[in-house]
């Protein structure tokens, strides 16, 4: 009997105790937790200032991918159909996001920082086709001063494309 009162004293105690403590949860939807700095989520596919795209189609990323999960498949770029400022660019970039681990070596693989993993954590799909994210999904919007692409560039000068590549100091 006294084991008894002794387990429900304690058992009340410890109620009491956290019904005053601040809740540890979060209102989800209403409210988004900030992620860390550096956490790995959605991934994008980057452009320069004037609208070109990073990715090359040099398929490092897709050669790092423990899980096999990306596909690119490149092709030239001609004068009148430019790309991005190197001689290939992707045509076809694809990501299987069932497959997908957010490892980042894709990030780390790649030479021109094209692929980035950002902090978008918020990845639903409703069948298994909607989970492979296609080049037009993952490239972000023309900057403000940009062109988008294909862009038609004066022959020979695809190196002064970008600012960068024009100038070497």
């Amino acid at each position: 009997m006294l084991g008894e009162i002794q387990a429900l004293l304690q058992g009340m105690y410890i109620t009491l105790k956290h019904a005053f403590m601040p809740p540890v949860t979060i209102q989800y939807p209403e409210v988004k937790r900030p992620v860390r700095y550096r956490f790995k989520g959605r991934h994008e596919l980057k452009r320069y200032d004037n609208g070109l795209e990073k990715c090359i189609g040099c398929a490092l990323c897709a050669a790092a991918c423990p899980a096999d999960a990306i596909f690119v498949e490149a092709a030239e770029n001609k004068d009148e159909e430019r790309y991005s400022p190197g001689e290939r660019y992707a045509k076809t970039y694809e990501i299987n996001m069932l497959r997908c681990i957010f490892c980042g070596f894709c990030e780390d693989a790649c030479p021109t920082e094209a692929i980035v993993l950002e902090h978008n954590y918020e990845l639903s799909f409703y069948d298994r086709a909607s989970a492979i994210y296609t080049k037009d999904m993952l490239i972000v919007d023309v900057p403000i001063n940009g062109r988008s692409t294909p862009q038609q560039v004066e022959a020979g000068t695809f190196d002064r494309a970008i600012p960068d590549m024009a100038d070497p100091k």
